[in-house]
């Protein structure tokens, strides 16, 4: 039986390509000139809608070319050396449309058909959820933003503080006044990272520049440590940083009480409100529900954030946790207080945020599989026993008290450095297997395993 599955996010022979990463600058435009934004998408979008009829129409000419905004563009845009196309809707329609914009236009406008096309290729072959499942349908009508070209849809002043953009007066394109722009993190001031162009988000609830960036990740040195992470439903997340000889450098207990009681306090209120209601209307409780979920996001950001800290602190390269997805915890019928743990449990989130956070500082995410972590003592002295009244302490066989959390992100680490340090079996076993025919698996790896073997000094 294996127990050891590790996923390397770079090879030292092949490196892959750097992560894109998307930045959110805030827009502060007054009432006049966000009006003309708005404008400016709604054209936007009506050109898009129009143009998804004409690529689908034209589609198989379209997906055989290797421009395809050379031939969508000989079908609507006339020029000197072509003054006739075959639709001359968009000249009289979109007037003095900017030549960036409509190419953006157009790339959207591909994406979506192909994607219908793709869809419905697969409803066809019978690549379907459901037997009975309606095919899917072209949307036309789809709320798309465009992406500003620089220097000819958008201009950045000194240290992109303001930025003008040309917008749809309704009769003509023209410049805005310099609007200001806030939150813009640090991403743009890292001199190896590419900045892309932006997306303009306007709508009623917010008006703000998406700016995409491709990272220049540098390649962190190699360590002897790993910081080695237990996510838990009594503590948040419980670190460890320990060393290739199982010594243990540093521990960390990460837990957000607070902010957790707060979001308990709301999902309490959606369980009340439930059984007072009959029958649950569309967008029950949509206010407690968004609120709930963004505490849950806030909790995530913070803890992954202090997890990248201690990797920095220590100059770890990999992080390793247990490979938990896909995995639904089950909290039984009547313990309804650990039910509802375990619906917020943010294992997945915050798996997620620290690999993207660690892996654009140039680091290494690794998992192993979490059978049996907090079953065996870190030690080496066998299987533990659980308190029933705390199920966050455990007590082993010699009859030590420790926290359960914490011997489990011992043995995260062993089982890491076991496979790395190849000190098993040639199958990459994690056990030692008994000597009976059927080799049931006896002692999974646990810290004690690197102290006790001599490759690992």
């Amino acid at each position: 039986m294996i127990y050891f599955m590790a996923k390397q996010r770079r090879s030292n022979n092949k490196r892959e390509a750097p992560p894109a990463r998307t930045d959110k600058w805030k827009l502060h435009p007054d009432r006049d000139t966000k009006r003309l934004l708005l404008k400016t998408v709604g054209e936007y979008r009506r050109l898009v809608q129009a143009l998804i009829g004409v690529v689908y129409t034209h589609w198989l000419d379209i997906a055989e070319a290797k421009d395809t905004i050379a031939v969508v563009e000989s079908l609507i845009h006339p020029t000197k050396k072509r003054p006739e196309v075959k639709y001359n809707y968009f000249s009289r329609a979109f007037y003095k449309f900017p030549s960036y914009l409509r190419r953006a236009a157009i790339h959207n406008a591909v994406g979506q058909v192909s994607s219908f096309v793709t869809r419905y290729d697969q409803w066809q072959r019978g690549m379907r959820n459901f037997k009975d499942a309606l095919p899917p349908k072209l949307t036309a009508n789809t709320g798309v933003y465009p992406s500003l070209y620089q220097g000819q849809c958008i201009l950045f002043g000194q240290d992109f503080a303001t930025a003008q953009i040309k917008v749809f007066t309704g009769t003509d394109w023209i410049w805005t006044k310099p609007i200001p722009i806030s939150g813009h993190r640090e991403r743009h001031l890292a001199p190896g990272n590419e900045r892309k162009s932006p997306q303009l988000v306007v709508n009623d609830q917010t008006c703000h520049l998406s700016v995409p960036f491709q990272i220049d990740s540098p390649d962190r040195e190699n360590s002897n440590l790993v910081l080695a992470v237990d996510l838990g439903i009594n503590t948040t997340a419980t670190a460890a940083v320990v060393s290739s000889n199982g010594t243990v450098m540093h521990r960390a207990f990460l837990h957000y009480g607070k902010d957790i009681d707060r979001r308990d306090q709301r999902l309490k209120r959606i369980s009340k409100k439930t059984r007072l209601t009959g029958k649950l209307h569309k967008g029950f409780c949509r206010g407690l529900y968004r609120k709930a979920n963004h505490i849950n996001q806030q909790i995530a950001q913070s803890c992954s954030r202090q997890l990248v800290k201690i990797a920095q602190r220590f100059g770890v390269k990999t992080i390793v946790f247990e490979r938990l997805k896909g995995w639904r915890p089950k909290g039984g019928k009547k313990r309804s207080t650990l039910k509802q743990r375990f619906h917020g449990w943010l294992h997945r989130r915050l798996v997620q945020l620290t690999e993207m956070k660690w892996t654009e500082l140039g680091g290494n995410v690794a998992y192993v599989l979490p059978q049996y972590t907090s079953k065996y003592a870190y030690d080496g002295s066998g299987q533990v026993k659980r308190n029933k009244k705390n199920y966050a302490k455990l007590v082993f066989a010699t009859g030590k008290r420790y926290n359960a959390d914490l011997n489990g992100s011992l043995n995260i680490a062993a089982r890491y450095w076991y496979k790395q340090l190849r000190l098993g079996s040639r199958n990459g076993s994690e056990v030692w297997l008994g000597k009976n025919s059927s080799q049931t698996p006896r002692t999974p790896v646990t810290l004690s395993v690197l102290w006790s073997h001599p490759q690992s000094l």
